[in-house]
């Protein structure tokens, strides 16, 4: 399992240095990673973990590349992936809260946003290949089409859970049954006894009903951080931007981070490859009271995460014996035409609206579309490529 967990770790690395875009396009680069390319797991499995941690708070893209590095390589496999993709961002932004700002507001460089057409490319992509294969009947397709156009009326992660659910039963209640299908040779929670995922899961609610008051009796800064991250972390649904106004209104009214400080990071995270949620490496090391600088980007990194691990770890190994029941099956089927559209509402909003505003913007779009599609160029490249020509043309 080392050889494997080194293998998960260098691949998360190259993802975590160049998978921009945000939650919905990370989605997209797994997709073509370990699906289109490596084969690590099949479309259907993808989907399935995608839909569970959809259900999951915290951060649904990391907590997929968590669950495809268990299932590749065990629980060395789960921290390998985290490290690998979470490592260059956080370090970034733990830099940049060091006055690294040399390159002024990089939230709105141009390069940032040939960056986010890229990131119109790689969804599109995984829109289009999912859809071929999980809804690709009349009826799945027109649950893939109620279920975007739930989550677009419904703007909220409420929506995109709504669209799941209904999804779901629609698999139950109005898709043909599937036939039996053979166990997978793909076993989710590979390595993880259940009475272990059963601790993990009251080690979850342990923490997030003592932390509180554990902080507030201990009169400890770095017991009160950890307890701040970590709820951002255990209580946030839909992960990425919706985890914002929680860590604000965590960091700014006691006076540890000052606004305009806040802001400035938020600007730069937008610039950033890699989990969102690495935005609490910015803010450990910049805030007043001890600890900060690299201890407190670690602990804050530590703390947002820490919640996902052990939700990952612990729902994975019901998940994989749930999934094989013919009940479940049907479900899935409606689930995981659901979940196409619920990315294609993500393609719409934000991921078009927040980068398409041109024909320029649209021509660099189509180009690196057809990079990843049908020239089937490596999505690093692509990016690279996309970066590049923001800087150049737009």
């Amino acid at each position: 399992m080392l050889g494997r967990s080194f293998q998960v770790l260098l691949v998360f690395l190259r993802l975590g240095l160049t998978s921009f875009g945000g939650p919905v396009a990370h989605l997209g680069y797994f997709r073509a990673e370990f699906v289109g390319r490596r084969r690590w797991l099949d479309e259907a499995t993808f989907a399935d973990l995608v839909a569970l941690c959809q259900f999951m708070p915290g951060p649904a893209s990391s907590q997929t590349g968590m669950a495809i590095g268990l299932l590749h390589a065990g629980p060395l496999g789960m921290l390998a992936a985290w490290i690998g993709f979470t490592l260059p961002s956080a370090l970034a932004m733990a830099l940049f809260a060091f006055g690294v700002t040399e390159l002024g507001d990089v939230g709105h460089a141009n390069w940032v946003h040939g960056l986010k057409l890229v990131a119109v490319a790689i969804v599109a992509q995984a829109v289009w290949s999912m859809a071929r294969s999980l809804a690709p009947d009349r009826l799945r397709a027109t649950v893939a089409v109620a279920a975007c156009l739930v989550a677009l009326a419904i703007p909220s992660t409420l929506g995109q859970v709504a669209a799941i659910v209904l999804g779901g039963l629609a698999g139950l209640f109005v898709l043909p049954r599937p036939d039996p299908q053979p166990a997978s040779d793909v076993r989710i929670g590979l390595g993880i006894p259940r009475p272990l995922a059963v601790a993990l899961l009251v080690a979850f609610a342990v923490l997030l009903v003592a932390l509180p008051p554990l902080a507030r009796g201990a009169n400890l800064h770095a017991l009160s951080l950890f307890d701040a991250f970590y709820r951002a972390g255990a209580l946030v649904f839909g992960g990425g931007h919706v985890v914002l106004p929680l860590l604000q209104a965590s960091v700014v009214p006691p006076g540890w981070v000052d606004n305009d400080a806040f802001l400035a990071g938020y600007g730069a995270t937008q610039a950033m490859p890699g989990p969102i949620f690495t935005f609490a490496a910015y803010l450990g090391a910049i805030e007043t009271p001890s600890p900060n600088g690299w201890a407190g980007a670690a602990l804050a990194t530590v703390a947002i995460f820490a919640p996902s691990f052990l939700l990952v770890g612990g729902l994975l190994p019901f998940w994989d014996g749930l999934r094989r029941r013919i009940a479940v099956q049907a479900a899935l089927r409606g689930v995981n035409a659901a979940v196409v559209g619920v990315l294609l509402a993500a393609l719409y909003t934000p991921i078009w609206t927040g980068a398409v505003t041109g024909p320029a913007d649209f021509g660099l779009a189509l180009a690196a579309f057809l990079a990843v599609t049908l020239w089937a160029l490596p999505p690093w490249l692509v990016v690279l490529a996309g970066a590049g020509l923001g800087a150049l043309v737009l």
